[in-house]
């Protein structure tokens, strides 16, 4: 029998392969190379992106001026994915030499960034009173050679040509890009080294810039709110402060200097009279962080209110506060300043705010309407593990005591908040909707616990309530394609008319043969609205061509120029229910219709198009050139929420319903983050089909 002691011979193709699955996306690559340069002990990080667009000439350059590395270090350190050199340093307690940093990095396994990003990296470095180092791979012989061992990766020394006289850092030009890059995915990635510090705790000694040297592409980013702007326009802040088992903090209203109605208000708990607030879960057990090894956590929040009354007031850019919070809002987690990545992400709603949200969505803080920072020392923080791929901590009982005490926090300062926020509403409201039936039971509990009948009634009307709210959910939802019969009978009627001149008149029969075809098949398009039916792959470009011909007669009549901007390459395919999409592609087409009668331009113009340049995925984009949107995405999503003066507030709740049914939903683009017809600056919404390919 055979026995032998081998070693394991890992194909070239298995670094390929770990480096896919180790980080998922190209912004968690780029993350990950500056927070190399954090660790460096640089002070500044530069990422520079050209021609990134296209695959063949794209450029990705990341540039520090950090302390660089020697000989020995590339080739016992860089060129060894998963070394112990940076964990070594944490558990040791060994800071930077030049700022006294705690390394960011742990598992060793940054540099695959670069492989996420292109085919070829050239990178040079330099460490004080060093020779400069080049280092040059091609990623592609690792799936062109057998085994690990046969790829070469060429590194040599030579004289400073890049890092001359005293200057110390590291250079990484990466190009043969995978994928293009879309509009969206640059701008996620602006968003992203904007954020990598904490905006209320960010060391001084760190900062990153971002450059994007195509002029062709300068709308690409255009219209991005900063982080100074956007804190100068918060309402309520607050700084809390978790130690063990108790919470303490500072809360404070600071209304803006034009309203004159409302004066600010600060609360200090414990107070005065001393007291100490216990953190306890949603059911009233204890929690202690004092159990693990998490250390004193501080929590400092801004936090905003997006009621359009109240923005009117005091901001002048709406759209664009609305678009940074929409994009950085929510809570993220830092150490020693440096952004533990992707909490607060857009999508990764890591503390359930929006389940929270739903019996009581008006008293809770979402993440769309706060800035706010978890801030943790890497020292004491050793039971809050990071996850290879970079996503988070390691799920353990330390993170869900950890996000237990964060929600405690949070529920505090909404209580405080809500008093104000009730202040708010009192010194400035307006004319609002009113919910039928849910309105008018309100008002009936109020008479009811005014004669002192709560505890007799209270129970049949919170009965009454639940039932009739489930029912008309289950009623919307299955409205689906929220097709109004009295277009249909409108645009029939029409028809019919004109078919019946025509007819009389005895004339042309080729019109006669027209109006009947064009009726069958309007017939037939309508017909596909409220017929049964599965889900299919369909185009993009097909389904806007049918949801054009549908309204096509109202179109002609409102006098509205369409522009289809579909083409091959930006059509996608969708598995989708075809009567359900349509449905919602005409919802949004008779508000369209609405508003441009509303503002009535010289030329009224629809613009409807597929389209791959968001980050999310592809959507069907429909813009006008009408009053445009001046509501929150939330607002106008609600049934019943509407401003027009006959509407009944619908259509676009169900098609909300519509696009999360298809695991996607529905968003209001703001400017810059599609390429539009210049004629267009009014409403521009999208259809966006979250995880299907592009």
């Amino acid at each position: 029998m055979r026995k032998i002691s081998a070693p394991f011979k890992p194909r070239a193709r298995l670094l390929l392969e770990l480096g896919n699955e180790l980080i998922k996306e190209e912004g968690i690559a780029l993350f990950e190379l500056v927070k190399n340069s954090y660790d460096a002990d640089a002070t500044t990080v530069t990422v520079a992106l050209k021609d990134i667009d296209k695959t063949d000439k794209g450029e990705i350059v990341i540039s520090d001026d950090g302390c660089g590395m020697d000989w020995d270090t590339i080739k016992e350190v860089w060129l060894e994915p998963g070394t112990d050199y940076r964990r070594e340093q944490v558990q040791k307690g060994q800071k930077t030499p030049r700022f006294h940093r705690t390394p960011m990095g742990q598992k060793g396994i940054g540099r695959f960034g670069a492989h996420k990003l292109g085919k070829k990296i050239l990178l040079i470095t330099r460490s004080e009173k060093q020779q400069e180092i080049v280092v040059e791979i091609d990623w592609s012989s690792f799936e062109e050679k057998k085994y690990l061992e046969d790829v070469p990766v060429t590194v040599r020394e030579r004289t400073p040509e890049m890092f001359t006289g005293r200057n110390t850092g590291t250079y990484i030009k990466i190009t043969g890009l995978w994928n293009p890059w879309t509009r969206g995915m640059v701008r996620n990635i602006y968003r992203a080294m904007n954020s990598i510090c904490s905006p209320f705790n960010s060391p001084d000694s760190f900062r990153t810039v971002f450059s994007l040297e195509d002029k062709d592409k300068d709308d690409w980013i255009e219209g991005l709110m900063g982080w100074k702007e956007a804190i100068e326009s918060k309402l309520f802040r607050a700084a809390c402060r978790i130690e063990n088992d108790e919470l303490s903090y500072v809360y404070e209203f600071v209304p803006w200097k034009t309203m004159t109605r409302v004066t600010g208000r600060k609360v200090r708990m414990p107070g005065q009279e001393g007291g100490k607030i216990k953190l306890t879960d949603e059911n009233k057990e204890q929690i202690n962080l004092g159990k693990y090894k998490i250390g004193k956590i501080q929590i400092d929040l801004y936090i905003y209110d997006l009621d359009t009354n109240l923005l009117a007031l005091g901001i002048n850019d709406k759209k664009g506060l609305k678009e940074f919070l929409k994009f950085n809002g929510g809570l993220r987690v830092y150490r020693d300043g440096v952004r533990v990545y992707d909490y607060g992400e857009p999508g990764n709603d890591w503390l359930d705010l929006g389940v929270r949200r739903v019996n009581v969505p008006t008293q809770r803080i979402s993440n769309n309407i706060m800035i706010g920072a978890v801030s943790l020392s890497r020292d004491e923080s050793t039971d809050l593990v990071e996850k290879t791929n970079r996503e988070g901590f390691v799920e353990s009982k330390a993170v869900q005591e950890f996000r237990k005490a964060i929600l405690c926090a949070l529920t505090h300062i909404e209580a405080e908040r809500n008093k104000d926020k009730k202040r708010l509403r009192i010194a400035y409201a307006k004319t609002s909707y009113k919910e039928p039936v849910v309105d008018a039971i309100a008002d009936l509990r109020g008479k009811i616990e005014k004669h002192g009948l709560a505890k007799e009634l209270g129970g049949y009307l919170d009965r009454i309530e639940n039932d009739y709210i489930d029912v008309r959910e289950k009623l919307l939802t299955s409205a689906g394609a929220g097709l109004s019969l009295s277009i249909v009978i409108h645009e029939m009627e029409k028809i019919i008319k004109e078919l019946m001149l025509t007819i009389e008149k005895k004339k042309a029969p080729d019109k006669v043969k027209s109006l009947t075809k064009r009726l069958a098949e309007l017939v037939e398009g309508y017909a596909v609205l409220v017929r049964k039916g599965g889900t299919a792959k369909l185009k993009a470009g097909d389904l806007i061509r049918q949801a054009l011909f549908n309204v096509n007669y109202r179109l002609d009549v409102h006098k509205v120029r369409v522009i289809d901007g579909c083409n091959s390459q930006n059509d996608f395919v969708v598995k989708c229910s075809k009567r359900l999409i349509l449905g919602a592609i005409m919802n949004i087409i008779d508000n369209s219709l609405y508003w441009l009668a509303n503002k009535n331009p010289a030329q009224k113009i629809l613009y409807i198009t597929p389209s791959r340049e968001l980050s999310e995925g592809p959507a069907i984009v429909i813009a006008d050139n009408g009053s445009g949107i001046i509501d929150s995405l939330e607002d106008i999503t609600q049934p019943f929420f509407t401003r027009k003066p006959d509407g009944m507030g619908l259509g676009l709740h169900i098609t909300d319903e519509i696009m999360k049914t298809h695991k996607g939903f529905l968003k209001i683009i703001e400017k810059g983050e599609v390429k539009l017809p210049r004629e267009i600056d009014g409403a521009v919404l999208a259809l966006v089909f979250q995880g299907e390919k592009k």
